[in-house]
Order: structure tokens, then C-alpha cells, then sequence
């Protein structure tokens, strides 16, 4: 996988002031704000760079307010280190090509894999697998 490095001032030009917010400064957005991706089959990508992340066959409603999925298309695309801001221990996600932040994932989430990746949706764009 290529890596994506740009400066501040590319990443300003291409993205709105919340999406900058978010993936270039780990920012999160407000809940209930985001979550108005269709339902139907797609890929989630991420909006700095166009990787594929995660699977709408993925996705559930977790009740938090940030749309939610229980892995990525591939676990090589979404990287994880530690956040220990606002005084938590959790981990938090990005994306592995632009290192664009997306939110973070817990172990509360769904079968089969137990997880909960808690995503801003602003970090997001769909794409639908319908071509029409």
C-alpha cells in the first residue's frame, strides 16, 4: 500500500474545516450528526484518501450516535494505536494509507467479532455497489 503524506495546508485544500477536524486533528464530531449514509450494499471509504475501510454488510446500529461496524474490509487498511486524551485509556483507529483519523473501536460490539468500530462520519464517503 502506497502511504498518502501531505501537509496541513494540501490536507486544508481539499477538505471542509470539520472534515480537517477530524482526520488531520482527531476531532469528533457531534452524535446524531452524521449517520445518513444509504442502506443499500457499498463501501465505506475514507474521505482523504478513497480507501476502502468498511462494508455496509458491516455496519449496525450501535445507539451512540456515530455509525458503527463490527470489522473493516481489510484489517490491513485500518491501523490502531493508543489515545490517552480526555483522561481515557482507549484505542483509537485510522486510516493505514493517510493516516486520517476515523474514531476509535471497543470491545462491546456484535458477533463475530466482539468489536465496535465507532466511526465519524465525516471521515467517511459511500460508495454504492449499485452502478445505475
Amino acid at each position: 500500500m502506497e502511504k498518502i503524506i501531505k501537509s496541513d495546508a494540501e490536507w486544508r485544500a481539499e477538505l471542509d474545516d470539520l472534515e480537517f477536524k477530524v482526520l488531520r486533528k482527531h476531532g469528533t464530531e457531534r452524535a446524531f450528526t452524521h449517520d445518513n449514509f444509504p442502506k443499500k450494499p457499498g463501501t465505506f471509504r475514507c474521505r482523504g484518501c478513497g480507501a476502502p475501510l468498511f462494508d455496509q454488510a458491516h455496519k449496525f446500529d450501535s445507539g451512540t450516535g456515530w455509525p458503527s461496524f463490527y470489522q473493516p474490509v481489510d484489517p490491513e487498511m485500518v491501523g490502531e494505536s493508543e489515545d490517552r486524551r480526555l483522561f481515557m485509556r482507549r484505542t483509537e483507529v485510522h486510516c493505514n494509507r493517510c493516516d486520517g483519523h476515523l474514531g476509535h473501536v471497543f470491545p462491546d460490539g456484535p458477533q463475530p467479532t466482539g468489536l465496535r468500530y465507532c466511526i465519524n462520519g465525516v471521515a467517511l464517503e459511500f460508495d454504492s455497489d449499485d452502478n445505475t
